[in-house]
């Protein structure tokens, strides 16, 4: 696979991922949810959300510069192995 079809997999992997899981969080009853409520009224949420968005920005990162690496291993490889 080239790389842009690379990038556009792991990117629909990911958001495809995100989605799933939002979707399981949201199928959780209110009453359930009593420490997001917390966080809300002490105004930690978005603490909580600006972590975890760094966290995923931070594996997408890693996982492309991982992609590019092994592209460029992958060149440098002779053909007639």
């Amino acid at each position: 696979m080239n790389m842009k079809k690379r990038i556009c997999f792991v990117l629909t992997t990911s958001l495809l991922l995100t989605f799933l899981s939002t979707v399981s969080l949201l199928a959780q009853s209110a009453s359930e949810v009593e420490m997001a409520d917390t966080f809300r009224q002490e105004g930690k949420i978005y603490v909580v959300v600006a972590v975890m968005l760094l966290i995923f920005s931070g594996l997408i990162i890693y996982a492309i510069r991982i992609d590019q690496k092994v592209s460029k291993l992958e060149k440098e490889l002779p053909d007639n192995l």
